[in-house]
C-alpha cells in the first residue's frame, strides 16, 4: 500500500504541516501561529502549549487522510526542563532569550573558542544556545535545575508528548553545545561543566529514526529546521547548496569534512549525518528590505509590479547601490552598528532604480558568502519569497555565474521532514534516494555574460568603505 507521510514544520512563530504521499505529491497541509511570551530580556513559551498546538494540527490532517508515519522539525535551541513525572517545571525559553550572555561568556572564558568549535562545531558562543542556559538555571533558579530530571529541546519534547520516549535527533543538538560534532555523542567535557549527566538528556538518533508510535502513526526523528529546509530541496551531497531568500538570508552547503579553525571564524557547522556537515551563513535582513521599501514607497504595488519596473533598469542601476544590512550585520563580520545605505543616488534614479538595486545588493551578499565558504558548487537551490521573482533570479544567476534552480515544492522543511518519516518506516533507503524522487525542480536560470564581475568588485569596495564608517561610531 502506498504510504501517506506528514512533514511537520515548527518555527518560531508558527508551525507548518504538510502530508505528502510517496511519491511528493501534496495531499494537504494545515498552519497554526503563535505568539511568544516576552518580558524584558526574557523571551518564553508554554511548554504544554506546544504540544496542544501540534497534536490540533495533525487532528485536521487525519480528519481527512490516513497518516503511516510524521516527524517534526523545529527549532533550534529553544530548552524545555521536565520534572520527574514529564511535566515542565517553567515555561520553555526560547532561542532569541538572551538571558545567559554571562553564562555565555564564562563558558568562552573556560573553553576558549577554537575548543568549543572542535568539540561542536560552532564558531561561537550566544546566549541564546542550551549550555549558557542550563547554566543560567543552575546559578540563579537552583529550585529549578535541582529539581529537573531532563533538559530537551523542542524536537525532544514534542517527541515525548508523542511516543512517552526521550529521543532527539543529532541534526537539532549541533547547537546546544552538549555533542560532540564528529562522534555524534554527547560531550562529557561540557556535561561535566554544567554539572549534569546524559541521564538528564535525551537519547542521541540520526534522522529517520522510528522513535514510538502516536495514535497508530509510527514518529521517526527529523533535523534542525535549517537541516530539513535544504534535506527538502534535495541539498544531501556536494556540488549543490542552497540561499533562501526569505525575510532574513541563508546560504547553505554540505561537506565531508569539518574545516579547520582560525581566529575570527565565524561559520559554524551542523551535523548532517556522520561524515556530512551544513555550512550556514547567514543575514538579518534580505526580502526584508525589499519589502520595507514597497510598504514605504510602492505601497499600491504589488510584487509582480515591482518586478516589471525594475527589470526595465540596466545592470547596476545605473550607479545607485544599495547596502541592505538594515539590522546590521552577522557574517562574514559581526556588526550590530550597520545600517543600511543607498550610495550614488542621482536626480535621474527612480523607484525602479532603488528596487532593482536592493535585489543586486542580495545577489552580492550570496556571492561574498559563496566565497567566503571556499566551496565549489554546480547549481544554487533557491528557496523562500524571493524565489518566486524571476528577475531576482536571473540577477543572482548573473552575478554569481552559477545555475539557479527553483523546486515546485516551496514547503521544503515540511517536505524534508517527511522524507525522515519515509525512511524511518523504509519507505526510502535512503535520504538521498527519497531525495532524488521527491524534490523536483521548478525553474532553472543559466548565468549570461554580464557587467556584473565589474559591479560586484565596485561593490565591495564601497561596502567596505561603508561599514568602516559604521565600525568605528
Amino acid at each position: 500500500m502506498p504510504k501517506n507521510l506528514l512533514g511537520i514544520d515548527f518555527g518560531t512563530t508558527a508551525l507548518k504541516a504538510c502530508l505528502f504521499d510517496e511519491n511528493g505529491n501534496r495531499l494537504a497541509s494545515e498552519s497554526a501561529q503563535y505568539k511568544l511570551i516576552t518580558k524584558g530580556e526574557f523571551i518564553e513559551f508554554d511548554a504544554e502549549e506546544f504540544f496542544n498546538i501540534l497534536s490540533a494540527t495533525v487532528k485536521k490532517i487525519t480528519d481527512k487522510f490516513p497518516v503511516d508515519a510524521l516527524a517534526v522539525d523545529t527549532q533550534g535551541e529553544t530548552l524545555i526542563v521536565l520534572d520527574k513525572g514529564g511535566k515542565p517545571l517553567m515555561n520553555a525559553i526560547i532561542w532569541l532569550d538572551n538571558r545567559a550572555e554571562k553564562q555565555a561568556q564564562d563558558m568562552i572564558n573556560h573553553f576558549g573558542l577554537e575548543k568549543m568549535y572542535n568539540i561542536t562545531g560552532q564558531a561561537e558562543i550566544p546566549a541564546g544556545y542550551p549550555a549558557p542556559k542550563i547554566q543560567w538555571l543552575r546559578e540563579n533558579k537552583p529550585e529549578i535545575f535541582d529539581k529537573a530530571d531532563k533538559f530537551l529541546l523542542l524536537e525532544d519534547y514534542i517527541l515525548y508528548r508523542l511516543t512517552g520516549n526521550f529521543y532527539a535527533s543529532r541534526s537539532l543538538y549541533s547547537s546546544s553545545l552538549l555533542m560532540d560534532i564528529k562522534t555524534g555523542e554527547y560531550s562529557k567535557e561540557v556535561l561535566d561543566y554544567l554539572g549534569i549527566t546524559t541521564a538528564k538528556l535525551p537519547v542521541l538518533t540520526e534522522s529517520g529514526t522510528i522513535v514510538g508510535e502516536y495514535n497508530g502513526i509510527k514518529v521517526a526523528t527529523s533535523a534542525l529546521d535549517q537541516i530539513a529546509g535544504i534535506t527538502g530541496a534535495g541539498v544531501v551531497k556536494e556540488g549543490i547548496m542552497s540561499e533562501t531568500t526569505g525575510t532574513a538570508l541563508a546560504v547553505c552547503a554540505v561537506c565531508s569534512k569539518l574545516p579547520p579553525y582560525y581566529e575570527g571564524l565565524k561559520v559554524s557547522a551542523y551535523y548532517v549525518k556522520k561524515g556530512l556537515y551544513c555550512l550556514l551563513m547567514w543575514a538579518p535582513t534580505a526580502g526584508a528590505v525589499l519589502e520595507w521599501f514597497k510598504n514605504n514607497f510602492c505601497e499600491n504595488l504589488s510584487l509582480k509590479e515591482i518586478d516589471e519596473f525594475a527589470e526595465k533598469v540596466a545592470e547596476g542601476s545605473e550607479g545607485l547601490i544599495a547596502i541592505p544590512q538594515l539590522c546590521g550585520t552577522v557574517m562574514p563580520e559581526n556588526n550590530p552598528k550597520a545600517k543600511g545605505v543607498f550610495f550614488g543616488v542621482e536626480l535621474k534614479h527612480t523607484r525602479a532604480h532603488f528596487a532593482r538595486s536592493i535585489m543586486e545588493s542580495v545577489a552580492y551578499m550570496i556571492r561574498e558568502y559563496v566565497e567566503f565558504l571556499g566551496v565549489n558548487v554546480d547549481e544554487i537551490r533557491s528557496m523562500g519569497g524571493g524565489a518566486r521573482s524571476a528577475l531576482w533570479c536571473n540577477i543572482k544567476s548573473n552575478v554569481l555565474q552559477k545555475k539557479i534552480i527553483t523546486l515546485k515544492e516551496n514547503e521544503t522543511a515540511c517536505l524534508g521532514s517527511a522524507i525522515f518519516a519515509g525512511v524511518g518506516i523504509g519507505t526510502f533507503e535512503s535520504v538521498e534516494k527519497a531525495t532524488e524522487k521527491l524534490v523536483n525542480k521548478n525553474l532553472s536560470y543559466s548565468p549570461k555574460q554580464s557587467e556584473y564581475e565589474k559591479l560586484y568588485s565596485d561593490y565591495k569596495k564601497k561596502e567596505k568603505k561603508i561599514m568602516q564608517i559604521f565600525s568605528e561610531e
